[in-house]
């Protein structure tokens, strides 16, 4: 884990924070990132449509396997990849921008022990990569913490991440304890402001984000890796998030 202090960037809390870990779709903030500034720099179009193709397709999860548009802008699929992780949307996403320019982007933004591995995929075979991405919690609180202080490539694109960020309706791990409404905490009535992203795969949890109050804001990471044998070994791994999530809000509340 890693949390530290939105404003001074004291680390206020760590442990095994430069160890690299799977951390599934959490990994795909990089891409949102490298979406957001090819279509700042104009060499994306935001209503470029995207097929949903048959090859490679994930069944397993996410909602445009259900939704009968076969096709959908580019800018939809950034929101619809943020606001409900779907892993077709991201896959669609990541073949836009391409997979050299994402490790590129984030060797620069200092993130060189984090990586997206691959596509999302419903089964893994021996030529795949074990997982779709790892990362290390400092430095995906570092990049939650640079996207909120608008210097993630510059205050546009940055904005524009927070922005799609802010509509992730999944928040049952850290986010649990905030009691904010997963479909509408873009503008709370209490001024607390958030914005985070999850991962889950099979014995992975992990989450990153920022949380605001009245007298601190910080910038947090936490991933669990675990062995899923049980519903009471997935709910342990589940009461770390919550545990931390509550920690947190005493801190910034």
């Amino acid at each position: 884990m890693h949390v530290a202090d939105l404003d001074t960037g004291r680390k206020i809390l760590a442990g095994d924070d430069h160890v690299p870990l799977p951390i599934a779709g959490l990994g795909f903030v990089p891409v949102l990132v490298e979406t957001a500034a090819a279509l700042d720099a104009g060499t994306l179009d935001p209503l470029r449509i995207v097929d949903r193709t048959t090859e490679g397709f994930v069944a397993g999860s996410g909602l445009w396997r259900n939704l009968r548009v076969p096709a959908l802008p580019l800018i939809d699929l950034a929101v619809l990849a943020a606001a409900t992780g779907d892993p077709n949307a991201a896959n669609a996403l990541l073949d836009a921008v391409g997979h050299e320019q994402v490790r590129a982007r984030m060797v620069s933004l200092g993130m060189p022990r984090s990586a997206v591995l691959d596509h999302f995929r419903d089964k893994r075979g021996p030529d795949d990569a074990p997982h779709v991405a790892v990362g290390t919690t400092r430095e995906f609180a570092h990049l939650f913490a640079a996207l909120v202080n608008a210097s993630v490539v510059d205050a546009a694109v940055s904005a524009q991440v927070s922005e799609w960020l802010s509509l992730n309706q999944d928040l049952s791990l850290v986010a649990a304890a905030t009691g904010l409404d997963p479909f509408a905490h873009d503008h709370d009535a209490h001024g607390l402001l958030f914005i985070n992203k999850t991962g889950r795969d099979r014995g992975v949890r992990a989450e990153a984000g920022v949380l605001a109050g009245p007298r601190a804001g910080i910038a947090y990471a936490l991933t669990v890796c675990f062995d899923d044998l049980s519903i009471s070994h997935r709910l342990r791994a589940h009461d770390a998030f919550r545990i931390l999530g509550t920690d947190l809000m005493e801190y910034t509340h």
